[in-house]
């Protein structure tokens, strides 16, 4: 059953469980983006707890987590130093609410569509790969960056990588032991499927052990104990007085300064777009695959903005680091968020003594395992598998990132995955296909989805190359915008240059775009003028391309109206096929041809009986069919039927089973040798398929033989160079339809494979 359909007996368990991970989590990271961006710590636990309560109720989705973003500290750190007091950065962070809950009432949540995966998934593995390089210090007790920080230059002056070297001369050995000790417990937790199945959660194992660690240490009085600035420093309050003098409020006199409308404009602006991407990000990571309306996030997030700002919270977004914790410790449903900010509020009111007994190398060990499954192997091993228009950016995105910031990288993978979608429309704006039709050769140019001003050049090179005489088929079926600039091209090129080149113009699908309404002017079905201008050689080839064009799905899109309309008047058919009854091989289909091209005779087994030969004449003689065309095909049932006969005779009598068979086996069994025959417990699985197939392919050839022998009119028109008679096997498990001919096939060599008559 489906987690949001599963009865809350069911999700509840999980949900506290991820919550329960979540909240531990998020305790230390709401702590240190406060710090990273010199705003009260206080500030940072008052936006987590708005974020999972206010938000969680408010929000479509399931599994986002808001909270303070990380990706803000540097706008939150600069906003607060140029208006001069955290008072007016809050009213900012009020209007900043207003402004996203407009956005999303306006419904401008859509441009989350309009986020490249190749960014999205670069995000991803982006947080990752910071979130191990970050967090790999703090579990050595190296904590002179604070939890949560992630961009690439630190405030303490150091980088990513030099904060590395800078803890090789700074490991605490008790932390160190906390934190590996952590790390692997968390990896074998994975592994191990008793363990998985528990209902605690493992990051509450993680935290316990960890305390106890070093509760124990300090009973002993150990060199190894982990002091206080390293643990968890949640702010304490004596009473519920004093812990109502942590919350801050806007000065009202602030609403009314211009910059402070500025930065609300930049905080709404860069919140919106990182919770828009952290939402997409989050519905691919989420095993049920469940959307979450954009512009209801964005309401969501500008209310929870709103009241934040009003009690002294620090800006919010929907936060991926979170809401892969809470994927990933089995979150159901968004009650998970709601009670992770239940946790926050009841624990720091209530227990913060106890919480701040908390080392920071047992939490840093928790983001290290969120880490590495963002930023998994098999990421980058499926990013690199879909080519380098996919990857360039992805790993762009990342490098960006990490080298950078949240906003920054992300800004930097979105400007390289548009230049990628220019490039390839700049390379590929139009593709040109050569359609052989009866009537001649048309070239069919389809554009491209989007066809801008810079598609220009390459498209007026595509018309000016059509010769003169010559057919071109435009075709915006599939486009959803054309340029002003390439609308007045194809306008200028339908009213002077292909009247003036004698070019026969037709259109599909520009008359959504105002230019054209659907029209081929060119004749595309045989007519008398059509059909004695082709020869046998010039027939076969069209239906070669035929079948090609039905193997790859590109079939010819036909005017039948038109073609109801000319082939009225008389018939004019380029080739007669006799084929077979079956319902799966219609030549018209399988050689993608129009009303009028051909002839078509079909009778169980493709068998030449006198009633089809005059029907062959009748094409041939008197119509003017320039080819006719034996299809066989694979598994026939008749050709089954008359192979099943023969071996029940075989097994009746070892004599020759051709006694009392008449009409279609009788017909049939000339093609086939008797001594090839087995009984039916002789064949080995898969043999008598492949024996009756290659018995439809003998029979082509028999019946080829017999045109030949039984009509002379036929064989006139044949011997005079008239007409030709080819053989062809259809696949019907492919489609493929493979030519050939006989010594008796036609008075020159045609250009396919000969094979042996029978």
């Amino acid at each position: 059953m489906p987690h949001n359909q599963a009865p809350l007996s069911v999700t509840l368990p999980k949900d506290i469980t991820a919550s329960i991970a979540v909240f531990l989590v998020a305790l230390p990271l709401c702590l240190g983006i406060a710090l990273a961006s010199n705003a009260p710590l206080f500030a940072g636990l008052i936006s987590g707890i708005v974020g999972g309560i206010v938000v969680g109720i408010l929000s479509g989705s399931h599994k986002s987590v808001s909270g303070p973003a990380a990706g803000l500290t540097a706008i939150v750190a600069a906003q607060i130093a140029a208006l001069g007091s955290f008072e007016a950065f809050l009213a900012a962070v009020v209007i900043a609410g207003a402004i996203q809950v407009l956005m999303g009432t306006f419904r401008l949540g859509f441009i989350a569509s309009f986020f490249p995966m190749s960014v999205i998934k670069g995000l991803l593995a982006a947080i990752g790969l910071i979130l191990i390089l970050k967090q790999i210090p703090h579990v050595f007790g190296h904590d002179s960056d604070a939890e949560g920080e992630m961009s690439f230059d630190q405030p303490d002056h150091e980088n990513t990588f030099t904060e590395l070297f800078a803890t090789l001369s700074d490991i605490l050995p008790g932390a160190a032991l906390i934190g590996i000790a952590s790390v692997l417990f968390l990896l074998a937790w994975d592994k191990v499927k008793v363990l998985k199945k528990l209902p605690v959660p493992s990051a509450l194992i993680v935290v316990l052990v960890g305390v106890a660690i070093n509760l124990i240490l300090r009973k002993m009085g150990h060199a190894w104990e982990v002091k206080a600035s390293h643990l968890v420093q949640v702010p304490v309050a004596a009473d519920v007085k004093a812990f109502l003098g942590f919350l801050q409020f806007p000065d009202v006199e602030h609403f009314s300064n211009p910059l402070v409308f500025k930065a609300a404009v930049t905080i709404a602006l860069v919140a919106t777009l990182e919770t828009l991407l952290n939402l997409e990000a989050v519905e691919k990571i989420d095993p049920d695959q469940r959307q979450a309306p954009p512009n209801r996030e964005m309401v969501a997030q500008g209310v929870g903005n709103m009241l934040a700002g009003f009690i002294g919270g620090l800006p919010m977004t929907s936060v991926i680091v979170r809401s892969s914790v809470n994927i990933n410790a089995g979150g159901r449903t968004k009650l998970s968020a709601i009670l992770h900010g239940v946790l926050l509020i009841v624990c720091v009111m209530t227990v913060p003594h106890w919480l701040n007994e908390i080392p920071l190398s047992a939490l840093a060990a928790i983001l290290i395992v969120t880490g590495f499954k963002l930023a998994s192997p098999k990421l980058f091993k499926q990013m690199w598998s879909e080519g380098r228009s996919q990857f360039l950016p992805f790993a762009i995105t990342i490098a960006a990132i990490v080298l950078t910031d949240l906003l920054t990288g992300v800004l930097i993978g979105l400007g390289i995955s548009v230049l990628f979608i220019l490039h390839s429309n700049l390379r590929r704006p139009l593709r040109k296909i050569i359609e052989k039709h009866s009537s001649g050769d048309v070239l069919r140019i389809e554009l491209a989805n989007q066809v801008s001003f810079l598609n220009r050049a390459s498209f007026e090179k595509a018309l000016h190359e059509v010769p003169r005489g010559g057919r071109v088929l435009i075709d915006a079926r599939n486009t959803d915008y054309i340029d002003p600039d390439i609308r007045d091209l194809i306008a200028d090129f339908r009213d002077k240059t292909s009247q003036a080149h004698g070019v026969e113009v037709g259109f599909l699908g520009l008359k959504e775009h105002n230019i054209s309404g659907d029209q081929i002017q060119f004749v595309d079905y045989t007519t008398r003028e059509v059909q004695s201008g082709l020869t046998p050689q010039a027939v076969l080839e069209i239906l070669r391309a035929g079948n090609q064009r039905f193997l790859s799905g590109e079939r010819i899109e036909r005017d039948y109206s038109r073609q109801i309309t000319g082939t009225s008047s008389g018939q004019f058919p380029m080739a007669a096929v006799l084929g077979c009854i079956d319902s799966r091989a219609p030549a018209e289909v399988v050689f993608d041809l129009g009303l009028g091209d051909i002839f078509s005779a079909r009778v169980a087994g493709n068998i030449a009986t006198s009633e089809l030969l005059g029907s062959l004449e009748y094409a041939c003689a008197v119509v003017g069919a320039k080819l006719v065309v034996v299809l066989g095909h694979t598994s026939c049932g008749a050709v089954n039927a008359a192979v099943d006969l023969l071996v029940a005779a075989k097994k009746a009598s070892e004599a020759t089973p051709c006694a009392n068979l008449d009409g279609l086996v009788t017909e049939i069994q000339l093609a086939i040798n008797p001594a090839t025959l087995k009984k039916p417990d002789q064949w080995v699985p898969g043999e008598k398929a492949a024996y009756t197939n290659e018995i439809s392919r003998l029979n082509v050839i028999q019946t080829i033989h017999a045109i030949r022998k039984r009509s002379s009119t036929l064989n006139k028109l044949v011997e005079e160079g008239k007409i030709a008679i080819v053989g062809a096997l259809y696949d019907v498990s492919s489609g493929e339809v493979s030519f050939f001919q006989t010594s008796e096939s036609s008075a020159s060599p045609l250009p396919v494979p000969m094979v042996t008559t029978v």
